[in-house]
């Protein structure tokens, strides 16, 4: 089992974000991205995957224990925080927040459009093909000649 496996587990476990992780290595002083953090996360066949490190995973491993349990002078509840963790909502982008800006009714979650009337599509039944088969002239060679008697 690789450091990779290790990590990948104990996010899943304990429901942590990239962003979440970057603060929990923020408290051991070990700065990293959230774009390497996704690295690392990626499959062993990926072009970006990167191997995780001793030192990357004994520093998230310390500031995991500081984040779960605290510090002496202000000790946690590592359940409470687990729970936390389920009911952070993520953060939304500026970018998400300018798109969506008009009023929403209550049962839909797209965007109410005041200023025109819903496009309804006009759905009419198509005409009947006629076959093709009723066009074509068949001749068979039958009755074709006269006897003569």
């Amino acid at each position: 089992m690789t450091n990779n496996d290790i990590f990948k587990k104990l996010r899943v476990a304990l429901q942590l974000r990239d962003d979440q992780i970057v603060e929990i290595l923020e408290l051991v002083d070990f700065r990293i991205s959230k774009g390497e953090i996704g690295n690392i996360f990626r499959n062993e066949d990926h072009e970006k995957y990167v191997e995780c490190g001793d030192q990357l995973l004994r520093n998230f491993l310390n500031g995991l224990v500081i984040h779960l349990r605290g510090t002496k002078e202000n000790p946690k509840n590592p359940t409470d925080v687990i729970k936390s963790h389920k009911n952070t909502p993520e953060k939304k982008s500026e970018n998400t927040e300018k798109k969506f800006n008009k009023p929403f009714k209550k049962d839909d979650k797209k965007p109410v459009n005041s200023d025109k009337k819903p496009f309804k599509k006009n759905f009419k039944k198509p005409e009947p093909k006629q076959n093709p088969v009723e066009f074509f002239k068949f001749n068979s060679g039958k009755g074709t000649k006269k006897n003569e008697n």
